[in-house]
């Protein structure tokens, strides 16, 4: 009777413990992809106060050539990692693919919010009130921005779907909560492929036509899509768990400084990166410690945050070191973004908050001045528990079959053995 009574209660307890421990056995398998010459900052050996001096010195600029940890990180890239500005060592190509995407993301900022207006405006009229996941609905605007953004033209739906699908297939897959699905990702590489004469701007001319393809699939449908709709799924998270902070919104409509103070507080209290992986190209020298060239440096933005100073934060990474190309864009969009949802919904949730945010942000919409339902609130609190312990279980499962997987396919080591720069 006593075992049944155990097993009963820690059934019945499973969602306030069982996920927290499931997460970190998967956390401690990924750190073994790190090997031993690592050096995760901040930690035992670089603390938060040395964060930046490395972060921006000139020898940590190694991309992805040379630490195991990138094979894992092209896996879930693919197609084209081997062409995303991201990872692409420093030179010429990098160089060249760098200005078409500055070229592409320079807007004012008058152009940029009302493109941003006139999406999200035609988006969210699409959207019902009732349970949704802010990060669904807030993917297909950004998938018509950024669309817009390269081909200067309304995005057709056709495109739009091939697009959320794809962005939606690498984000799951990061998370860990389902593997990549290469058919559909190369639906969008097909689409890119064929379109590629309809983009206005030109396109890096050291990359192959099929390499295009993967640049603006991999920089703009997959890493801009993503971030922006995972930023926009937290801060509306914030907005939805905190009354105070959703009246002031709806209350002063204009206070444009408060709602930037809600974007950066959001920023840093949830990251969009996790760890950023950098390689050593000579050694560094600290006061304390000299780190040895070929070193893999993770940068925690998790662990800086918590250990820097509230106005001490890096969102968009440091100029020094490629800071994120699209950071004069991101800011005044998501608060144009932020109004048309409030200025049609009123937000509110009791699912959990965290930084990687796997459940994608539930929570209930009710039209703006209308009657908020509890019941459907009180629902939302016990499903969101449950699939916490399903979906820890889905990414210790999945998450070490792709570690396993990217370990045996090797798509960086592989490619740098070959001989490519």
């Amino acid at each position: 009777m006593i075992g049944k009574a155990l097993a009963a209660a820690a059934v019945a307890t499973a969602p306030a413990w069982l996920p927290s421990r499931v997460v970190a056995l998967r956390m401690k398998i990924f750190s073994l992809v790190n090997g031993q010459d690592t050096v995760t900052i901040p930690g035992e050996q670089v603390g938060a106060r040395d964060f930046r001096r490395v972060y921006a010195d000139p020898a940590a600029n190694g991309r992805s050539r040379g630490a195991a940890l990138s094979d894992l990180f092209w896996y879930w890239l693919a197609p084209g990692p081997q062409v995303h500005q991201e990872h692409l060592e420093a030179g010429p190509r990098y160089d060249e693919v760098a200005k078409c995407t500055r070229h592409i993301l320079v807007r004012s900022k008058k152009d940029s919010e009302e493109l941003a207006r006139r999406v999200a405006a035609r988006v969210l009229d699409g959207v019902r009130p009732g349970l949704v996941r802010f990060r669904d609905e807030m993917m297909p605007i950004w998938a018509e921005l950024y669309y817009e953004l390269v081909f200067e033209e309304p995005c057709p739906p056709e495109a739009r779907a091939l697009i959320v699908g794809h962005a939606d297939d690498v984000v799951s897959a990061l998370k860990c909560v389902r593997p990549r699905n290469m058919r559909r990702r190369a639906r969008l590489t097909k689409y890119l492929r064929r379109r590629l004469a309809d983009v206005p701007h030109p396109l890096p001319q050291s990359l192959t036509p099929e390499e295009q393809a993967y640049y603006l699939q991999g920089t703009f449908f997959n890493t801009a899509v993503v971030q922006m709709s995972e930023a926009m799924a937290h801060l509306l998270m914030i907005i939805a768990q905190r009354p105070e902070v959703q009246n002031r919104l709806v209350e002063q409509p204009d206070d444009d400084a408060y709602l930037d103070q809600v974007i950066d507080d959001g920023l840093r209290e949830y990251p969009l990166f996790g760890i950023a992986h950098r390689i050593s190209t000579a050694d560094i020298e600290l006061e304390h410690l000299t780190i040895p060239a070929g070193t893999v440096l993770c940068f925690s933005y998790p662990g800086y945050a918590t250990q820097s100073e509230k106005d001490d934060f890096i969102p968009f990474g440091v100029a020094q070191n490629r800071a994120c190309p699209a950071r004069g864009l991101a800011p005044p969009t998501m608060r144009v973004v932020t109004r048309e949802v409030l200025r049609r919904f009123s937000l509110a949730s009791t699912a959990g908050h965290t930084r990687s945010i796997p459940n994608r942000g539930p929570a209930l919409l009710t039209p703006r001045g209308a009657r908020r339902r509890r019941l459907p609130l009180v629902w939302l609190a016990v499903r969101d528990r449950w699939e916490d312990v399903w979906r820890s279980f889905a990414q210790l499962v999945f998450g070490t079959y792709m570690v396993l997987d990217a370990r045996q396919q090797a798509l960086c080591s592989t490619y740098f053995a070959g001989g490519n720069a």
